[in-house]
């Protein structure tokens, strides 16, 4: 089964720019409650997936950053320390299960790498458990 039944269109999904600091980066985090959240360069491709860990690691590791000075700070500054797998929207359902198991959305693009939306873990969860039930 295709995985476009599943979309999540980008639409609907919350999500960063690389032309972001920090500081904005963790509002729409904390905005939208997700630990993890798709970044969209200028022209509209998927670049990568920034996390809270992210975000405390860089704060943790970097000398004189504070919340009141995060806004000097761009998003593509910020070291990601898993690498989220996105996928083509002309993917299989069948693909998708290993990446869920370590991502909490999996990222789909189209043949242009232009981001389109997001699977979301808990919609291939639901799909498997109804097909091993059926």
């Amino acid at each position: 089964m295709q995985i476009s039944s599943f979309l999540f269109p980008k639409e609907k999904v919350a999500f960063i720019t690389t032309s972001m600091s920090m500081r904005e980066a963790m509002e729409h985090l904390e905005c939208h409650q997700y630990s993890a959240i798709p970044i969209i360069d200028s022209d509209g491709k998927y670049v990568g997936t920034l996390s809270e860990g992210d975000l405390l690691w860089k704060l943790k590791n970097t000398p004189g950053l504070l919340f009141d000075n995060m806004n000097q700070f761009s998003v593509t500054e910020i070291k990601k320390r898993i690498r989220t797998e996105c996928v083509s929207i002309n993917a299989e359902m069948e693909d998708m299960l290993a990446l869920a198991a370590d991502q909490n959305f999996v990222p789909v693009v189209n043949d242009d790498l232009i981001f389109i939306g997001i699977i979301r873990r808990k919609d291939i969860i639901e799909y498997y458990t109804r097909n091993i039930t059926d």
